[in-house]
């Protein structure tokens, strides 16, 4: 049986279109709403049992702004899946996938660090790569490529770094023996 037979068994009722990547991994397209019921039937009816990866691309000015992708892998098939589905730039999000799979985590935390893509149920949905003060999403398009106060974020640090008050207790380890 063939990547696309056991995918359209998996998602008998489902709507979605497919085509085929230029390196030949069968690629599916769905509504933001259905990504998670897509990747579950994946799962457990089509043999992905790894998510290899989730990121998104920009489409700006474009709207549905975002591409979110998923790639999965069935180590008893030897194949891959794509699952991409648009969303809005005005409120970007969709559901976790990381019930599901649970190493999804640090992939969804980096769309929104660097895309500012919400990942709904991701309870530990935090910077992973930018301060948490970060107010900005590196990775859209319309983000300039000088970068946006490059030092503010470090010169706050040190100042409240050297604020601190100094533990005079502590033995010092630059002695001389």
């Amino acid at each position: 049986m063939s990547t696309l037979e056991r995918v359209q068994a998996a998602l008998a009722g489902r709507e979605f279109t497919s085509s085929v990547s230029r390196e030949g991994t069968l690629v599916l397209e769905v509504e933001p709403a259905a990504v998670w019921e897509t990747v579950r039937r994946l799962r457990d009816m089509a043999g992905f049992d790894t998510n290899t990866f989730v990121t998104a691309i920009d489409r700006f000015p474009a709207e549905p702004r975002f591409e979110l992708v998923w790639q999965f892998l069935s180590s008893a098939h030897a194949d891959r899946v794509r699952v991409r589905a648009r969303i809005d730039g005005t409120n970007p999000h969709v559901r976790t996938i990381i019930d599901l799979f649970p190493g999804t985590a640090f992939s969804e935390r980096e769309c929104w660090d660097m895309f500012g893509i919400r990942f709904d149920g991701h309870a530990g949905l935090k910077r992973l790569l930018m301060p948490q003060a970060y107010e900005h999403f590196p990775l859209r398009k319309d983000f300039p490529h000088q970068g946006i106060e490059p030092d503010r974020l470090y010169r706050e640090w040190d100042r409240a770094r050297r604020e601190r008050p100094v533990n005079r207790d502590l033995p010092h380890t630059s002695e001389k023996h």
